[in-house]
C-alpha cells in the first residue's frame, strides 16, 4: 500500500461518515499512522465551512487536523502543477487550477491521490489515484 493524499472530496465524505470511505481510512490507518492532505484542501474545507458560518464543524475539522498532516505546496510543486497546465491546455484537456495544485503536490511527494474526481485527475500524466468513495481496500 503506498502513502496517499486525501482530496477534499474524500476527505468530506470522511467527515460526514461516509461508510465506504471510513472503512478505508480505517484499513490505510493500519498501515500508517495518520492521513495526509494538502494546503489547497485545508483553504477548501476551512473556506467552505467559514462561509457557511460552519463553527463547531470547523472546531471538528482543526482536531482533526492536530492528529493528521497538511502538506504544503513548494517551489517545486508548484512548477509540477505549471508544466502540467501547460502540457495539458497544449492538448486542449485543461484541468482546474486548484486540482493542478493538488496533483503537483502529490506528485512531488509521491503520494497516491485519493479522490473522487477521476474525470478531471485521471487526465493527469504522472499521477496515481484511487477512488476510496467506490473501490474497498
Amino acid at each position: 500500500m503506498n502513502r496517499a493524499l486525501i482530496d477534499t472530496d474524500i476527505l468530506s465524505y470522511f467527515l460526514r461518515g461516509d461508510e465506504k470511505v471510513v472503512r478505508n481510512v480505517g484499513k490505510y490507518l493500519e498501515y500508517f499512522n495518520v492521513l495526509e492532505i494538502s494546503i489547497i484542501t485545508y483553504y477548501e474545507i476551512t473556506g467552505g465551512l467559514l462561509a457557511k458560518n460552519a463553527l463547531k464543524k470547523l472546531s471538528i475539522f482543526e482536531e482533526f487536523l492536530s492528529e493528521n498532516l497538511v502538506i504544503p505546496m513548494t517551489e517545486r510543486s508548484a512548477k509540477i502543477s505549471s508544466e502540467l497546465y501547460s502540457s495539458l491546455r497544449k492538448v486542449g484537456k485543461p484541468v482546474d487550477d486548484i486540482d493542478l495544485l493538488i496533483a503537483g503536490i502529490a506528485i512531488e511527494n509521491e503520494l497516491t491521490l485519493v479522490t473522487n474526481n477521476e474525470n478531471h485527475f485521471s487526465r493527469i500524466p504522472g499521477l496515481k489515484t484511487e477512488n476510496w468513495s467506490k473501490v474497498m481496500l
